[in-house]
C-alpha cells in the first residue's frame, strides 16, 4: 500500500545536519506494516495530480499557520476535499490536523493559550486512558468540522485528535513522529526567540517521560490498512 506524504514543512536548516526530513520520520513511525511511501513537497507547490496517485495520504506538520496567506495552502485544501470525496484514507498531524479541519468546515486560530511543547498528556475518549505524545504548537482547532468526533483531548488542547464518522479521515495535533532528541533540539533552538527560558526549561524537564508515540504510529498504520479499499467501486 502506497502512502503519499504531503510534506508541508522542512526541518529547520540549523537542525537538518542532525535530523532526517519529516517524510523519513513518518516512514520510520509507520514501519513494519508493509507500507511504502512517496513524498510530495506541498509547501513548495508540488502536489499529486489526483487522490488516486496513492492508496492513502498523510499531511505533515509545518511552521506555517493554516490561516496564513501562502499560495500553496488553498490548492492543498482543495486536495484534502478531493481525497475525502474519493474516500482515500487520510491522516493529518499538527498542521495537517488543522488543515483538514479548516478545509472541511471547522475553525483554527492562533490560540491565546500560548505554546504546547514537549511531552503533552491527552485523555482518550471512551475508556479515559491517558497517552503521552510530543507536541509543538500554538495554533489550535477551536471548532471541529461537522461529522467528527473527538478521540483525545486535554485541558490545554480540547480537540487533540479527531475522527470523521463517515469518512476514512483521522487527525492528531501532537507529533508521534518526533523523538525526544528532536524535540529537545527544537526547544533549545527556539529558547529566547519563541519560548522563554522558563517555558523551555519546563518542557525539557519532562522529556524523560515514557511516550505512547510508537503505539499511535501502529494505530495509524492499521488505519491505513483497514481503509485501503474504502473508495467506491
Amino acid at each position: 500500500m502506497l502512502i503519499g506524504i504531503l510534506q508541508t514543512g522542512d526541518v529547520n536548516p540549523r537542525l537538518a545536519d542532525r535530523f532526517p526530513p519529516y517524510e523519513t520520520m513518518f516512514a520510520t513511525l509507520l514501519a513494519g506494516h508493509g507500507l511504502s511511501f512517496r513524498a510530495w513537497r506541498a509547501n513548495h507547490g508540488e502536489l499529486p495530480a489526483s487522490p488516486q496517485e496513492a492508496d492513502g495520504w498523510l499531511i505533515t506538520g509545518s511552521a506555517a499557520g493554516v490561516y496564513e496567506d501562502h499560495p500553496w495552502i488553498p490548492p492543498l485544501e482543495d486536495l484534502v476535499r478531493a481525497i475525502a470525496e474519493a474516500r482515500r484514507p487520510l491522516v493529518g498531524i499538527c498542521f495537517g490536523h488543522q488543515l483538514m479541519v479548516q478545509a472541511l468546515g471547522g475553525e483554527v486560530i492562533n490560540s491565546p493559550k500560548g505554546w504546547g511543547i514537549g511531552v503533552q498528556t491527552y485523555t482518550e475518549a471512551g475508556a479515559g486512558r491517558q497517552v503521552r505524545v510530543l507536541a509543538s504548537h500554538q495554533d489550535q482547532v477551536v471548532a471541529p468540522p461537522p461529522g467528527t468526533r473527538t478521540l483525545a483531548s486535554s485541558d490545554f488542547c480540547p480537540y487533540a485528535a479527531l475522527r470523521w464518522t463517515d469518512l476514512p479521515l483521522i487527525s492528531w495535533q501532537p507529533h508521534p513522529e518526533f523523538g525526544p532528541e528532536y524535540s529537545r533540539a527544537i526547544i533549545e533552538m527556539r529558547r529566547g526567540e519563541t519560548y522563554t527560558d522558563a517555558e523551555a526549561d519546563a518542557a525539557l524537564a519532562g522529556l524523560d517521560q515514557p511516550l505512547d508515540s510508537a503505539e499511535i504510529g501502529g494505530r495509524l498504520a492499521r488505519f491505513f490498512l483497514d481503509h485501503r479499499a474504502s473508495e467506491p467501486a
